[in-house]
């Protein structure tokens, strides 16, 4: 009776010294997952909202009305090629973004369980 009041009296830095083996590999363990699995849902996250971001600029080259919605961009005054050049970068960049984030799910998945 005697030895379990002791125990109880020493107090978390005495009792975290004490710890087996066991009970320190599962803490360090437990902190590693959750510090991966937040980091891997914020990079999902993140790129879900840099692919939304690439696709309203891709949709927003569409709007040839510089001022309102009544006028137009003179054709002297429009650049075809620096259009196309900027719409197919901007699609190569958003395919880059999907590939990354169909991995980022995949790989989410596979590691913590579930669908992120």
């Amino acid at each position: 009776m005697v030895t379990d009041e002791v125990e109880v009296q020493q107090g978390a830095f005495k009792e975290s010294l004490y710890r087996n083996n066991s009970k320190i590999r599962k803490d360090r363990a437990d902190s590693i997952i959750e510090d991966a699995e937040l980091i891997y849902k914020r990079e999902i996250e993140d790129l879900d909202v840099q692919k939304k971001k690439m696709l309203r600029d891709q949709e927003n080259m569409l709007d040839l009305s510089p001022t309102d919605a009544l006028s137009l961009t003179l054709a002297s005054d429009f650049d075809s090629k620096v259009y196309v050049d900027k719409d197919i970068e901007l699609g190569v960049k958003i395919r880059n973004v999907e590939i990354k984030l169909e991995i980022a799910r995949k790989r989410y998945a596979y590691l913590f369980g579930g669908t992120e």
